[in-house]
């Protein structure tokens, strides 16, 4: 087993802005890292931003700044973003940069000595005014198919049709109206072709790479084509040693700024001679990369084949994540989806984003959805009102009513409180590192409904009020801090500030996976004080994310909408008499456990905690609109007065009240942060 873990995510391309399908891979990468951290493993977290290609250079051009300049503006808003994000790179490099120039004259020096490099003539569309080889994005033309105007080079976006650049009608360069010049040029070629044998064996290897992708490969690996890997100048990139006016292309140097990366942080640390401590194919190393699966190729081909070639180590696994979509489509900026990171935390809480994206992601390449209305809901049933609304109650009333002094443990009350929420420890940690944090999301969540409901149990706000049983409360609400503690470990990976303010309101230095190995009941030193609690993070409003919206939508989706149809327009309802009203009892609730009702897709039932010692199950007809986890730990309003009635055979008793169409399109009354059982009016 390797001593030592590098760990790298996809590099950002230097020619724009971070958005939140970015932070998919690089949040995602985070919590991995994080938790390897805490289970006490050596580990160090790489990226870079990667700079080079014509598309750089020429919007440079544009501004009217050189490619340096213009990179540097991209790389100060990527860092600034990631920090803000707390995505925890020990390093993070250009790929504009010595250590990479170096790295790439190396590896071309060792895969041309084996016999990896080949020259091939290139027919290639040539500007004759700008004096540039035309890659398809620089080529516009009237589609073969559809006949639609200005079009790129190699694909239609109106048919969605793909074709040659020759067989593009009336094909002209994007950069200066001209009309494309054929000319042959003699490029060097990486022989991927020769290395079909290695690279079945390397997809084929479950550690390696996720089954699905590696299927779909399958069609490469049966004709493997050799890969072209210069340019011709002008190109901002590393000139080729022993060539005149050529250049790396920009896919053979971005994934050498891995390596790259790792020379400079080990140059800044001192906690490695070199790059080669961890990339040598002898080094007691293991690379993990993170990447989308619209890259795959490139990471999973062509990289371990340059590798192998150059006497440079494989990566062990190469974990692939899918896309994001916004309100399950495709992000967009005509819908005011196509959301930049900036912009959201100009508005947002980054932590609101870390939790909900955590609560998804699998360790599969399936896409996730930022359904806002899901964002919204589950940040504010389960990571405020579940996680944070136990934190703060229970060390509220701990300063308040005791100084901060917690109650002598008491095993028979609190161990198995404390042992259950340890049993899952395991579970948790195996889910980490395996980049299934949605699976430890759900322990944790888990684990913060037994401790509320510890709470409900026991009322400790009731039992404050009698001075025979003040004590109990104290008791109660000690307990309860052990898995507000035991919160400081399990949340770091995915919301490391929070973590870090639960363990100052503690007063006590965070626990780590490590710590808890061998733990046991007590986790707490009871002699110790507390310290100052507060609220560990605000609800989520509808009204932040609707401005969320706002801002990234274009200037004429800004503008006040039409007035809706007549049909859409609320008819007023009869009159009734307010003593009929009065009839009605209206408590909050908040909602224990929740699952679907068999044979009956609209149906859901629910546990409800009324704050009357036994819960009532509530059978609603909301199972369209919200998924059963999606109400765990919910505050909901309920008529509270209701007969029972029975509904698929179980019996309810009261009804939760809702606004909206009905079906997907209703949302459920939130009380805001009362307990069980207070009056709604």
């Amino acid at each position: 087993m390797p001593t030592k873990t590098l760990v790298t995510c996809a590099l950002p391309y230097a020619n724009g802005p971070v958005h939140l399908g970015h932070l998919v891979e690089h949040i995602q990468t985070d919590v991995y890292v994080r938790a390897l951290r805490s289970l006490g493993e050596d580990v160090v977290f790489l990226c870079a931003d990667d700079t080079h290609g014509a598309p750089i250079e020429l919007n440079a051009l544009k501004q009217g700044l050189s490619p340096e300049q213009f990179i540097a503006k991209w790389y100060d808003e990527h860092t600034s973003v990631f920090r803000d994000f707390q995505i925890s790179h020990d390093h993070y490099a250009s790929t504009n940069s010595p250590e990479n120039q170096h790295y790439a004259n190396l590896i071309y020096g060792r895969a041309k000595e084996a016999g990896s490099i080949g020259k091939k003539d290139v027919e290639q569309p040539f500007d004759e005014k700008s004096k540039r080889w035309l890659s398809d994005r620089f080529i516009r033309g009237t589609c073969p198919n559809c006949k639609s105007p200005d079009q790129y080079g190699d694909a239609c976006e109106v048919c969605n049709a793909t074709y040659a650049p020759r067989e593009l009608i009336d094909a002209r360069s994007a950069i200066s109206g001209e009309p494309l010049v054929w000319k042959k040029s003699s490029h060097a070629f990486f022989l991927l072709s020769k290395h079909g044998d290695f690279l079945k064996q390397t997809v084929s290897n479950p550690a390696f790479m996720n089954p699905g992708p590696a299927a779909q490969l399958g069609a490469f690996l049966e004709k493997l084509a050799d890969w072209d890997i210069t340019r011709d100048g002008p190109y901002f990139g590393f000139p080729i040693p022993g060539e005149t006016n050529q250049f790396f292309y920009v896919w053979l140097d971005a994934p050498i700024g891995y390596i790259a990366s790792t020379e400079q942080w080990a140059k800044k640390t001192g906690k490695a001679a070199s790059a080669l401590d961890y990339w040598d194919e002898n080094a007691d190393a293991r690379i993990v990369h993170t990447i989308g699966k619209d890259i795959v190729y490139f990471h999973c081909l062509f990289w371990p084949a340059v590798l192998k070639v150059a006497k440079l180590k494989v990566p062990e696994h190469v974990h692939i994540h899918g896309h994001l979509t916004v309100n399950g489509e495709k992000m967009s900026k005509s819908r005011g989806t196509f959301i930049n990171a900036r912009p959201y935390l100009d508005l947002l809480d980054p932590n609101y984003l870390r939790f909900f994206y955590a609560s998804l992601l699998g360790n599969g390449p399936e896409d996730i959805d930022l359904s806002l209305k899901e964002f919204l809901q589950r940040v504010n049933a389960e990571l405020v009102n579940n996680l944070g609304n136990l934190a703060n109650r229970t060390l509220t009333l701990l300063a308040k009513e005791f100084q901060g002094q917690l109650a002598a443990p008491k095993p028979e009350l609190g161990k198995p409180l404390v042992e259950g929420a340890l049993a899952k420890l395991k579970a948790i940690k195996d889910a980490f590192v395996t980049f299934e944090s949605r699976a430890a999301v759900k322990q944790i969540l888990e684990i913060g409904y037994a401790a509320n409901q510890f709470l409900t149990t026991h009322e400790p706000w009731k039992k404050l009020k009698v001075p025979e049983t003040r004590e109990a409360a104290h008791q109660s609400l000690s307990e309860a801090a052990e898995i507000v503690f035991l919160l400081t470990a399990l949340l770091e990976p995915i919301v490391p500030e929070l973590a870090q303010k639960l363990a100052k309101q503690l007063n006590r230095e965070g626990l780590t996976f490590k710590r808890l190995e061998n733990a046991a009941y007590p986790l707490l030193d009871r002699t110790a004080r507390i310290g100052d609690p507060s609220p560990l993070i605000n609800r989520l409003e509808q009204e932040q994310v609707d401005k969320l919206i706002v801002l990234t939508a274009p200037a004429e989706e800004k503008q006040p909408k039409a007035e809706p149809p007549k049909k859409d327009v609320a008819v007023a309802p009869s009159e009734i008499e307010f003593t009929d009203f009065t009839k009605v009892a209206l408590k909050a609730g908040k909602v224990l456990a929740c699952e679907k009702v068999p044979k009956a897709d609209k149906l859901l039932k629910l546990t409800v905690d009324l704050g009357e010692g036994t819960p009532r199950t509530i059978v609603s007809g909301i199972a369209e609109a919200y998924a059963p986890e999606a109400l765990m730990g919910r505050n909901v309003v309920v008529v509270a007065n209701l007969k029972p009635r029975a509904l698929k055979g179980i019996e309810s008793r009261g009804m939760i009240l809702t606004a909206g169409k009905g079906g997907k399109d209703l949302v459920l009354l939130d009380p805001g942060e009362v307990p069980p059982g207070a009056e709604v009016k």
